[in-house]
């Protein structure tokens, strides 16, 4: 059981990418377990997250599949993580190696929630609000901050996915988001666009939570974000995740438990929140101010 204490997320990723890798090289299970002198089901359990995973096993794989050495180092790195007992990362480069692995699960979700206390979630936000968001930020370089904007914005490619289907995407901002200033009046003016344009899609809900809700579940848990996984043709579908953000990193959080409290936080935020065109109307409003503005 030890094993099992938080590490799903790694191993989940590397055996992901590994039988990517297998598939794309045109190498079969059985092909796979031969050249590497394992049984079949031993492939079949790193690639379907199962275990930790033994660095030189991936060494081999990344080698028999002709993976480059900059993913093949990549992997080596999850392999160490599976082995662990939490799942936590320091920032590293401008595109954190915690952040690239978000991206991976965000990609492979069926059902993403949003709760944001203070600005627009980067999966809505356009692309000046990106970069106003960064101006209090003088450490990243100009070029660093242009590269960490276009992959905010390429994640949003994932809401016009038609296979596989777009996962649902549900959001509640703390009315805090609409009315703090990030750029200037026309920048929020888009972004405010942006959300009703966007809020009024089949599979995207957002919501507001407003002041007069008082201190709430939220207020306490911060910003975070429910990833659930579709069932696919496993007969265990990968368990949901919570990920949350700090100055310094980034938290996944796998265990039933964790993910049954952040449910409850959920279901008090759902509770307290304006509906769909309660929203809508609060958020036309403050549009209209910030123009008046």
């Amino acid at each position: 059981m030890a094993e099992d204490l938080g590490s799903t997320v790694p191993r989940r990723q590397l055996g992901r990418t590994l039988r990517q890798l297998r598939i794309e090289a045109g190498v079969t299970l059985d092909a796979a377990a031969e050249v590497l002198e394992c049984s079949r089901q031993k492939v079949w359990r790193i690639e379907s997250g199962l275990g930790a995973v033994r660095a030189v096993d991936v060494r081999a794989m990344c080698e028999l599949y002709g993976a480059t050495p900059k993913l093949t180092s990549a992997l080596l790195g999850l392999a160490t993580a599976t082995k662990d007992k939490g799942w936590w990362h320091a920032y590293g480069d401008a595109i954190p190696e915690w952040f690239e692995l978000y991206v991976s699960l965000e990609s492979a979700a069926r059902r993403l929630r949003f709760f944001n206390e203070s600005t627009i979630p980067g999966m809505l936000q356009v692309r000046r609000y990106a970069l106003a968001a960064f101006e209090h930020r003088p450490e990243v370089p100009l070029d660093e901050r242009d590269r960490l904007v276009e992959v905010r914005l390429q994640r949003q490619a994932l809401l016009d996915r038609r296979l596989p289907p777009a996962p649902r995407l549900e959001v509640i901002l703390s009315e805090a988001a609409l009315l703090r200033t990030v750029g200037d009046h026309q920048t929020m003016a888009e972004q405010l666009r942006h959300l009703l344009t966007i809020g009024a899609r089949d599979r995207v809900v957002v919501r507001v939570l407003p002041f007069a809700a008082g201190l709430h579940r939220g207020y306490e848990a911060g910003t975070f974000v429910m990833l659930e996984f579709p069932a696919g043709n496993r007969s265990t579908p990968e368990p949901p995740v919570v990920y949350t953000e700090s100055w310094t990193g980034a938290l996944y959080l796998d265990r039933p438990e964790e993910f049954a409290a952040y449910e409850k936080v959920w279901a008090s935020l759902d509770e307290l929140a304006l509906d769909e065109e309660q929203s809508r109307l609060l958020i036309n409003k403050i549009l209209g101010e910030v123009h008046h503005g």
